[in-house]
């Protein structure tokens, strides 16, 4: 149902939030004009109605028709609600929990129902003032316990001061079991007076056409074992009407030796089903049961109740003698089966026969209806708590609904209703946590946020279950961030949870992590070469050890190879090899040299910066544009939020996102440190270092180009000049002019 006023001439005032030109919402009359906002305009069209850092009470009120959902026409419906309400909009941007009843507008309808009904619950719990809490309108019970009617439509003992009345209440709800009074205690309603009356009259009629039990008290006995052996001592009558037609089958249809043989060297007691089996008398062809002989003992029992009673005079018991008596005991049985009222027999029936001899039915009625009376008045009372909950809660659902102003304010100490805690871990606090409702829709789109995130499972003994939550790390390095590492997280509400990181989504957290990362690719890259280059050899080195460990007895049955002589010829390569690879390595090396100190300082130290942004500067580049475009929509949109407006996190933002741990600038001894070198001492051996590196360099004349010659004679010796006839002058000049000059050494 759409609610949206065209008329669209009121002046909003708007602001700069995440990257975003959002409305601002800073009075009550803006509140109260919110029909008339562009639903383009809104940062957020819908949100859960649970899971978020507001009362779920107050969200659930909010939650118009129910669906789960805040939608933008719940948002307008209810502002109209709590605005036409008030005198003075603007209280509900105080967020408090309290109103003065005379703030209430009685000039409107909904205005006026709420001051009638703060005035009446004030009053019923003996309150001064006009003053009216949100704790006030909770405890029912309370509000209700001194009042006679509560507008349920059920009654107590309390609600009558006549004790015929107070009585037949008590008798209802012993009986009926009652139900639950506003109050807190449990009464009566008109559906269980009319029941409990209903019942205590058919209870007396059932009572008044007894039938007599046959057998005295011990008929009920009686019954339940004729009607336990009636199957039973039937089946006897058939076996023995079968024997006596085929006098052969008699020994086949009475009890088996061989079953009773089978099951002779075990504890019996235990086959009492099985004995149960057997013929209840031994079958012999007579369609009679000799009372005075034994029966099937796992039956003896109850048929000797019965026989007590019915065959005490009877020395054999005849398949007619057996129906007779289940025929005596039809209609007793047939009246006990046709109890009505059981509900009301343990109140006795004299005292069942008194309560409809007075017949309070009509009184008792006449009280619940002058109760449900009070019905719109009683819901009034119960308005009045819904009214508390908005009204304290609206203005922190439209910051975060229409602006989305809670996440983006300096102020640390309020955070946005989707902001669940804080994650402490690898000495940062990351105030950026949420709980994460589906992680499957968090998988599909937590990457396109663009933040560095980490997801936690989290656990602790104060509540049952674990949860999981999402953090953003948005300032500082990688670290020690990875899957399984441990932290420590506190929700809102203060409560410690032990937290585990189950996944990453890695995008960059700033650009000076940026900066490094190609180098700690290359860092990574390398130590993972070395390690597989040192696996590698350990695992070629384990297989010759094993290889020459095998062949050992082997080779000491065939006798020991001839040690091979040292061959210096071999050794000599490469000694040659190696001088050559010196020789290239410093050739190169004092050719970088001489270039570098050649060029001028200022020279140097831009190439120096150049070689740093050509590794670096591609990561910063991307890192800084990634960073730029960093939005928490798709998080939220993930949690069932339907975000309208991109939401951005800047990098001066992001900063205020993650807190490090910064300690004060102090000198503090290492207390197992190891023993340092003196000063003068660490001078000396630089020095000592420095004139090595130095005479190094210049006995191997790598200095030549600052005019430091090598003191070696290799590295002086004269420059040879090779004439030609056609030309004077040396070599050098001749070989450029003149092709036919031959260099000779």
């Amino acid at each position: 149902m759409a609610i949206f006023n065209n008329d669209k001439k009121y002046k909003w005032e708007f602001v700069n939030l995440g990257g975003s030109s959002r409305v601002r919402i800073a009075s009550g009359e803006d509140i109260a004009h919110l029909a008339e906002l562009d639903p383009k305009m809104w940062t957020v069209l819908s949100c859960p109605s649970t899971g978020l850092e507001i009362d779920e009470k107050s969200l659930a009120y909010m939650d118009i028709d129910g669906d789960g959902k805040i939608r933008v026409n719940d948002v307008i419906a209810t502002s109209q609600w709590v605005t036409g309400a008030l005198k003075n909009n603007d209280l509900i941007l105080e967020g408090k929990d309290y109103i003065d009843v005379e703030e209430f507008n009685q000039e409107n309808e909904a205005g006026k129902k709420l001051y009638f009904s703060a005035k009446q619950i004030l009053e019923n719990l003996g309150k001064e003032g006009t003053v009216i809490t949100l704790a006030d309108t909770v405890n029912l019970a309370a509000i209700f316990a001194n009042t006679r009617f509560n507008g349920d439509g059920v009654i107590t003992e309390a609600t009558s001061e006549d004790a015929d009345d107070k009585a037949a209440v008590a008798a209802a709800v012993a009986a009926m079991g009652g139900v639950a009074d506003r109050s807190g205690a449990a009464g009566v309603n008109a559906d269980l007076i009319e029941g409990f009356y209903k019942n205590l009259a058919a209870y007396v009629a059932w009572a008044e056409a007894a039938v007599e039990a046959p057998y005295g008290d011990k008929t009920d006995a009686a019954i339940e074992a004729y009607n336990a052996l009636d199957a039973k001592v039937k089946d006897f009558f058939m076996r023995s009407k079968l024997a006596a037609f085929s006098p052969d089958s008699t020994a086949s249809l009475d009890v088996q030796t061989s079953g009773i043989q089978a099951i002779s060297a075990e504890n019996l007691t235990g086959k009492v089903d099985e004995i149960a089996s057997y013929p209840i008398a031994r079958v012999t062809g007579k369609a009679e049961i000799d009372l005075t002989a034994p029966v099937n003992p796992a039956w003896a029992a109850k048929f000797e109740l019965v026989k007590s009673v019915a065959f005490a005079d009877k020395k054999v018991l005849t398949e007619a003698d057996w129906a007779a008596v289940g025929a005596e005991f039809a209609a007793y049985t047939a009246w006990k089966g046709s109890k009505a009222g059981a509900c009301v027999e343990s109140l006795g029936l004299d005292a069942i026969k008194d309560f409809l001899a007075k017949d309070r039915k009509a009184a008792l009625l006449d009280l619940v209806a002058q109760d449900a009376a009070l019905a719109e008045e009683a819901s009034n009372i119960e308005l009045v708590n819904k009214f508390l909950h908005i009204f304290r809660d609206l203005y922190r659902l439209i910051r975060n609904f229409v602006t989305l102003d809670d996440f983006y304010t300096k102020d640390k100490d309020v955070s946005a209703i989707f902001q669940s805690g804080r994650l402490i871990i690898d000495q940062r606090e990351c105030r950026f946590c949420m709980n994460v409702a589906d992680m499957g829709k968090h998988n599909a789109s937590a990457a396109t946020s663009g933040m560095f995130l980490v997801y936690c499972d989290c656990s602790t003994k104060l509540k049952p279950g674990k949860i999981t939550i999402v953090a953003a790390v948005t300032v500082g390095e990688i670290g020690d961030l990875i899957v399984g590492k441990n932290a420590v997280y506190y929700d809102n509400a203060g409560v410690e949870w032990d937290a585990v990181i189950t996944k990453i989504i890695d995008n960059p957290i700033s650009v000076a992590q940026a900066f490094w990362s190609p180098y700690r690719r290359m860092a990574t890259a390398v130590e993972n070469l070395i390690n597989k280059s040192a696996a590698d050899k350990d695992a070629k080195i384990l297989a010759d050890a094993t290889a020459k460990i095998n062949a050992a007895p082997a080779a000491g049955a065939a006798g020991a190879a001839p040690a091979q002589p040292f061959d210096i010829g071999k050794f000599a390569g490469i000694f040659a090899a190696f001088g050559m690879a010196l020789g290239a390595l410093g050739t190169a090396l004092t050719t970088i040299f001489s270039g570098v100190l050649e060029m001028p300082v200022w020279k140097t130290a831009l190439v120096i910066v150049a070689i740093l942004l050509l590794i670096s500067g591609p990561a910063m580049v991307m890192a800084w544009m990634k960073l730029r475009r960093r939005n928490i929509a798709p998080l939220l949109n993930a949690n069932g939020w339907a975000v309208n407006a991109a939401s951005k996190i800047s990098i001066p933002f992001g900063e205020t996102l993650t807190d490090v741990a910064k300690y004060p600038k102090m000198k503090l001894k290492d207390p197992y440190a190891k023993a340092g070198i003196p000063t003068w001492k660490k001078c000396v051996i630089t020095l000592v270092a420095l004139a090595l590196v130095a005479g190094g360099l210049w006995i191997f004349n790598l200095l030549a180009c600052v005019g430091l010659n090598s003191p070696l004679p290799r590295y002086n010796q004269p420059e040879e000049v090779v004439e030609c006839s056609d030309c004077t002058g040396d070599c050098a000049d001749c070989n450029q002019e003149c092709p036919d000059c031959a260099m000779v050494e």
